[in-house]
């Protein structure tokens, strides 16, 4: 295998590893067959796997999660994707009404072991309908496990999981991602979901980070660095299952806490990571708790218009450094 791969690439990787490993893994969505899908993050599986499990659908985001619903309720493993993440609004009941409920409400006579995969996040001028980070709409759903990697190699393992798990998972893919290169993951690679790495050591403040804010907050930590700050960054990977162990125990390390976040301030998924530090870390402490989040705003299409509202690395260092100061 090559030195490197993109994250693009590790997604088709991740998907055909677990359907070489089991017949029973199909995938479903829009133009994801012969197209290798609209972000190029399904070439090859048509041609190595064929028409009976990689199927292309009509452009219904319901007919998508529907049919994935009811081939997880009978034997399947399907992983369907929803082109961008915005319109798994177009198919909520299913998200929030079904999917979700079908284990706890049969107990447990029937699982739903569905993956739905989607293209996340801002910071490439798509404008309002295609930008947003939208895992806090998914965190408001028991039921539901969230994953959003940040490195080519956490793809591949976290895919792994999502698709093996007998519990439905929604797993984010960050379009200002794709391009970006890492280390390949070796064989039979897994990443246990639920699961928070450490990916930078620092005994000044802890950085809590998501997917594409944990490649920001890693350059705020560089900065920070040179100015005599050091931050250990956090890479939650999993809103559901929260791995609150792992960032409790940075605290106890570092006593400040900034968690940066895509979603909006307004109901994101920092305001619940504090929310259990202020519970179960309260003591550890030293500082005022902050939060980097998107502004409560539709995204704008202009560049420069969107770089206001969405996190950057001078807004994480401008917090960090009033942490310090404190």
């Amino acid at each position: 295998m090559a030195d490197v791969i993109t994250y693009r690439d590790a997604v088709a990787e991740g998907i055909a590893r677990e359907m070489r490993r089991d017949a029973s893994v199909v995938c479903l969505g829009e133009d994801i067959a012969a197209a290798g899908g609209v972000f190029k993050t399904t070439t090859g599986l048509l041609e190595e796997f064929g028409p009976g499990r990689v199927w292309d659908t009509p452009i219904s985001e319901q007919a998508i999660v529907g049919a994935a619903m009811g081939a997880a309720m009978t034997g399947m493993r399907p992983v369907a994707e929803i082109m961008f993440s915005d319109f798994l609004a177009c198919c909520w009941d299913y998200l929030a009404n079904e999917i979700p409920k079908v284990r706890y409400m049969t107990g447990g006579q029937v699982t739903v072991p569905l993956v739905v995969r989607t293209a996340n996040g801002g910071g490439l001028g798509f404008g309002a309908q295609h930008s947003q980070a939208t895992e806090n709409w998914a965190l408001t759903v028991p039921g539901l496990k969230i994953a959003a990697p940040a490195t080519p190699a956490d793809v591949v393992g976290m895919l792994a999981a999502a698709i093996r798990s007998d519990d439905p998972v929604v797993f984010f893919e960050h379009k200002g991602l794709f391009a970006t290169k890492g280390p390949p993951p070796p064989p039979g690679h897994v990443v246990e979901l639920g699961r928070a790495a450490v990916v930078r050591e620092g005994a000044d403040v802890t950085l809590v980070a998501l997917a594409s804010t944990v490649p920001l907050a890693l350059k705020a930590a560089g900065v920070l660095a040179g100015e005599g700050i050091e931050a250990e960054v956090v890479d939650l990977r999993c809103l559901v299952p929260l791995d609150a162990a792992t960032v409790l125990a940075s605290l106890g390390r570092t006593s400040r806490l900034v968690t940066v976040e895509e979603n909006p301030y307004q109901g994101g998924w920092g305001a619940t990571v504090v929310s259990v530090v202020a519970d179960e870390g309260f003591t550890l402490l030293d500082a005022p708790v902050r939060r980097v989040a998107g502004e409560c705003v539709p995204l704008p299409f202009a560049d420069s218009l969107e770089e206001q509202v969405i996190p950057t690395v001078d807004k994480i260092v401008t917090e960090v450094r009033r942490l310090a100061a404190y």
